[in-house]
């Protein structure tokens, strides 16, 4: 069992599943998201619980997805793909989690639009798109 929350502990959440690995995604929409690159994990919807839902504002940032973070304190927590027939699950934001992820960073995507303030001195792949 996985375990997190928002900054404030407004929003609360668990997942009981195991982790897969995951990508980083440093597209200028994720920089402008948490102020950073996004990094999270994909769950099934059914593997996940939240908590204080009512304290989630989702902000649908293109046609294809919106993102949920907390309305209290702003904290970004939730990748959410619209199309849910299609895409069975929802990315957790890894640096939301308060216990282990036992997870690593699988890829980096859009690493074209990356801010120029860093470096990515870890291997694993990177793409463009």
């Amino acid at each position: 069992m996985h375990k997190g929350s928002c900054l404030c502990g407004e929003v609360t959440f668990e997942v009981s599943c195991e982790l897969s690995s995951n990508d980083a995604c440093h597209c200028v929409q994720c920089r402008k998201w948490t102020g950073h690159f996004f990094t999270g994990a994909d769950v099934p919807r059914a593997a996940l619980v939240i908590k204080g839902e009512s304290s989630i504002t989702w902000f649908n940032s293109s046609e294809k997805v919106r993102r949920g973070f907390c309305s209290v304190c702003g904290s970004s927590l939730f990748f959410d793909p619209i199309d849910k027939v299609k895409h069975e699950w929802i990315g957790v934001a890894l640096g939301a989690f308060d216990t282990p992820t036992c997870t690593k960073i699988a890829q980096h995507i859009f690493v074209a639009e990356k801010g120029d303030y860093y470096e990515i001195n870890d291997d694993a792949p990177q793409n463009s798109h």
